[in-house]
């Protein structure tokens, strides 16, 4: 089966069929998702050391002597569980990334090609981009927010056999069938309400950084439009997006790993509001942004390979094209 070519509109923009879009960019998704996993393992698990409501109800948590920093934790996890479990929980990971990046890609285009999103004269303002990114990055989120639980779940995992608890998922499939059994539908978004936030944030920082940094460089200095100049926009745009999503992110991965009753209610907070009050009084506000060197490195990472995996599907049927 042969890839239909782009069409090219007025501008020689060339422009692939939305089938064709939606693959291409899940396929993107999921390289940059597996070559970055072991540092969202790692994020999650310094997330939830240290949980104050955990440890005041006795359900766990590390001792306040036990934390450790991004390298420690990623060699105590290859050390104690063994290399392979750095990719504990990479399944429903990437079945959340063709979920999200799928559905974010088709809701954008949808967007930007409406009446709605488009002026009379054809132009697309910066001001909509930006409004159009955050609306299906947090429709994206929502949509793949069942999988994102999932992933949480089985992150954890190797702790909880360290601290001699019973396993709580057996795997991907076993873990839909059982949050599905005790919560039903509803239970298998839990902590969807930060999980969006925390996309539609991540969104906004990481689109009006990027772009604003890229056209800095190209205009202001003697920096091409080569790979070093995505570099150091991705470096930007990564920074701010993890300054404004790690909080929500931290609220959205206590939510999901808490223990619950056997009708999927959660036993150590109520609400997003709840976890994030417990959080701040029991460990200080800077609580809310443990795991953020490892969420900006991974974001760094990611967007850059994305931006370069974009640019290479995109350009690939020019003849005379190198992607570097």
């Amino acid at each position: 089966m042969r890839m239909r070519e782009p069409r090219e509109d007025k501008t020689g923009v060339p422009q692939w069929p939305r089938v064709t879009k939606f693959i291409l960019s899940a396929c993107a998704a999921t390289v940059a998702e597996l070559v970055t996993f072991p540092l969202d393992l790692t994020k999650t698990r310094l997330q939830i050391q240290g949980e104050a409501a955990a440890r005041q109800r006795g359900s766990g948590g590390a001792a306040p002597g036990a934390y450790r920093g991004m390298i420690r934790t990623a060699w105590g996890i290859a050390r104690e569980e063994g290399p392979r479990k750095l990719w504990q929980g990479a399944t429903p990971a990437i079945y959340r990334h063709i979920v999200y990046s799928g559905g974010r890609m088709l809701a954008y285009e949808q967007f930007r090609e409406s009446r709605v999103g488009r002026n009379e004269d054809g132009s697309f303002p910066l001001w909509k981009a930006v409004f159009g990114a955050v609306l299906s990055g947090a429709l994206g989120q929502f949509l793949a927010s069942p999988t994102d639980l999932v992933k949480v779940q089985m992150q954890m995992e190797g702790r909880r056999r360290l601290e001699g608890k019973p396993p709580r998922v057996r795997g991907a499939y076993h873990a839909f069938v059982k949050i599905l059994s005790e919560g039903g539908i509803r239970g298998l978004w839990a902590g969807w309400v930060p999980n969006v936030q925390r996309a539609a944030l991540v969104n906004l920082g990481d689109l009006t950084t990027y772009d604003t940094v890229k056209h800095f460089l190209l205009r202001n200095t003697s920096v091409p439009d080569n790979s070093a100049c995505h570099a150091v926009a991705s470096t930007c745009s990564g920074l701010v997006a993890a300054a404004m999503g790690t909080p929500a992110d931290v609220v959205k991965t206590r939510i999901m790993n808490q223990p619950r009753d056997l009708h999927g209610r959660g036993l150590l907070y109520k609400s997003s509001v709840d976890c994030l009050l417990q959080s701040v009084r029991g460990e200080g506000l800077l609580s809310l942004y443990k795991g953020f060197i490892p969420t900006w490195t991974r974001m760094v990472s990611s967007v850059h390979h994305l931006k370069l995996l974009c640019r290479l599907c995109t350009n690939m049927h020019r003849p005379g094209f190198l992607p570097f």
